[in-house]
């Protein structure tokens, strides 16, 4: 049987968002197999560079790894949308330096993943984001495309939460940025598919979504 371990940030770490009703951890054990394991190591607040440290406390049995990162990474260089341009040209080589940090975190991060030598998909960042800003929504347009370019390179499978939480309903009430029960549930039966059914022997990127 198989051993889910999930890294990241809150959008699996969402327990505080969702008070007495299931997170997603505990959905995600609901709806693997039975005989299936899951272990949370994904921490709110926690950026693309933590997940390295998070997978210091992986369980030796963990089978499949999942990681959603990336949101706070975004939210760190939100001031840039408030800094002056003179033409959209200069606006576009300010994104085109927040892509390029982003990027060599990003790489990093799935080098560790790599190193770790277990099956693992990466999630996207969603951006159906009740009363998100466009130009906040168009700034995640960036960061989606390193996601997508970088996991298609290291062929890994990829969960794609724009497509997978698609309703104003899937977002925390208490939080607009975190996925609510609605929203953690779909993300979870996502996560069961792809551990169960997602051909990891071939180094192949599938894209999935609710």
């Amino acid at each position: 049987m198989g051993h889910a371990a999930l890294l990241g940030d809150s959008i699996f770490d969402n327990a505080r968002y969702v008070p007495d009703r299931p997170p997603v951890i505990e959905q995600v054990r609901r709806a693997l197999p039975a005989g299936w394991q899951a272990t949370l190591l994904a921490t709110d607040g926690h950026m693309t560079g933590d997940v390295d440290h998070q997978l210091n406390a992986l369980p030796e049995d963990a089978s499949h790894l999942f990681v959603s990162c990336g949101g706070n990474d975004a939210l760190g260089e939100s001031p840039i949308l408030l800094e002056p341009a003179a033409t959209v040209g200069d606006a576009l080589h300010l994104l085109h330096e927040v892509r390029t940090r982003f990027r060599t975190g990003y790489r990093q991060m799935l080098a560790a993943v790599s190193a770790v030598a277990k099956p693992a998909a990466v999630c996207t960042i969603y951006d159906l984001i009740p009363r998100l800003e466009p130009a906040a929504r168009t700034a995640l347009a960036i960061y989606n495309e390193v996601i997508l370019h970088e996991a298609f390179l290291a062929g890994r499978a990829v969960i794609d939460l724009r497509l997978v939480c698609n309703h104003p309903g899937d977002y925390s009430p208490l939080s607009p940025i975190e996925p609510s029960v609605v929203g953690g549930s779909k993300i979870a039966r996502v996560i069961a598919e792809v551990a169960t059914t997602h051909d990891f022997t071939q180094k192949r990127s599938v894209v999935y979504w609710y």
